[in-house]
């Protein structure tokens, strides 16, 4: 594979939000990919760090203190300033930042942002057509709009664990940040419908994300189910989805997932497998059958996969035009990704930007910062000088940028 870009330069990729610049004041997972997203893309993300660092970069190991193997793909595209904002100084080099923005995005929630004198009405005065999107756990008109909200807690209150007790299985969580991350894309989302308003329009606006809402909507697609008519012609829940069938099925030498779709698929799957009594099984005979007898064909099908290895099923059904695949591990995964490096940190292996544009390619413009790293150099573009840069590190209110102990 090739080696991503990784250093800023003439000829990095522009990508299609070239010349959009982004505040990022955001944290964890959630808000952090969203600028990441927004960075790839091309935008000028600076992100705005508390003085010891965002808190992701000392989410698990990685090659430097200051750079988990989670920072270092979630911090590229970006520029880092690290600012005492409770400080009024601090909040007034935030509001001379936000002034030059296009998009300004926080995870706060609405209490702490207000009292950092931050929230919408306090950008406006600085940037009257700035699109500000604020991503927080729960509506800000709700009675829990103050309530800590991480990804456990949303999953939770999305019904994830009741649709895995559907499924026969304990009550229990996705073992991945789903709501974090699904929430970030949204936000990205979001803010993009955004510029193309401001684009025909010349107006910013508010946007709200709660991850609530995003993963209810999010759940629900699915699993409303006939439970979305009114009055309900059945509970709610996906069955196909739903069975506890639904899984890798293992064969003589490891693990495929294989998907008969339609009817012919199934013919052709029990035939091979030598099931005698096709021509009578009206399980898969109509779409309705095939979704109401989910849970017993795909325990069929398993038994039949059980008999060969994985290659053999795969070159079967490639023949057939079955869906099916080896079931990959999380190693197989990391061993795919493509190799770069960073200036600090050595090498490190790449998560790639899954859009593919023709005209404006996605790449990595920017190797993630260390904290603090490019404070000065921003506030040299906003108009600061050299004395007024150094009273700001001197009284503690910016950053260093450079390495800061762990």
């Amino acid at each position: 594979m090739s080696t991503p870009h990784t250093n800023e330069s003439p000829t990095a990729p522009a990508g299609p939000l070239a010349g959009i610049r982004v505040v990022d004041l955001t944290s964890v997972i959630m808000g952090p990919l969203a600028t990441r997203t927004l960075g790839d893309l091309g935008a000028d993300v600076v992100t705005v760090e508390p003085l010891r660092g965002e808190p992701h970069r000392s989410m698990g190991p990685g090659p430097h203190p200051q750079l988990s193997g989670i920072a270092l793909n979630l911090m590229r595209n970006k520029r880092s300033i690290a600012l005492d904002l409770k400080a009024p100084q601090g909040r007034e080099v935030f509001l001379d930042l936000a002034a030059t923005a296009d998009v300004m995005i926080t995870n706060l929630r609405p209490g702490p942002v207000s009292r950092l004198g931050l929230d919408h009405a306090s950008i406006c005065v600085v940037r009257p057509d700035i699109i500000y999107c604020q991503a927080h756990g729960y509506p800000s008109d709700d009675d829990q709009a103050e309530a800590p909200a991480y990804d456990d807690i949303i999953q939770s209150a999305s019904a994830v664990g009741d649709v895995f007790q559907r499924a026969g299985h304990e009550p229990t969580l996705m073992p991945t940040l789903v709501a974090d991350k699904v929430a970030g894309l949204t936000i990205a989302n979001a803010v993009l419908g955004a510029l193309v308003h401001r684009a025909t329009t010349g107006a910013g606006q508010h946007i709200e994300i709660p991850m609530i809402s995003v993963m209810r909507a999010f759940m629900l697609t699915e699993h409303g189910a006939g439970a979305i008519s009114e009055p309900p012609i059945t509970g709610p829940g996906y069955p196909r989805i739903l069975t506890p069938q639904r899984k890798p099925q293992p064969t003589v030498d490891g693990w495929i997932n294989v998907l008969p779709y339609d009817r012919d698929h199934y013919i052709a799957l029990f035939t091979e497998g030598g099931r005698t009594d096709i021509e009578t099984d009206q399980r898969f005979r109509t779409r309705a059958g095939r979704f109401e007898n989910s849970d017993s064909l795909y325990g069929d099908v398993a038994t039949i996969l059980a008999t060969r290895t994985t290659g053999e099923w795969l070159e079967f059904c490639k023949g057939h035009g079955i869906p099916a695949t080896s079931a990959a591990t999380l190693d197989d995964l990391v061993a795919e990704l493509p190799l770069a490096q960073h200036p600090t940190a050595g090498t490190y292996r790449v998560i790639p930007s899954p859009e593919r544009f023709s005209a404006t390619p996605t790449g990595v413009r920017l190797p993630a910062p260390m904290v603090g790293e490019h404070g000065r150099q921003l506030l040299t573009e906003i108009g600061y000088d050299t004395q007024r840069i150094d009273d700001l590190e001197a009284n503690g209110v910016l950053g260093p940028g450079r390495p800061v102990a762990g």
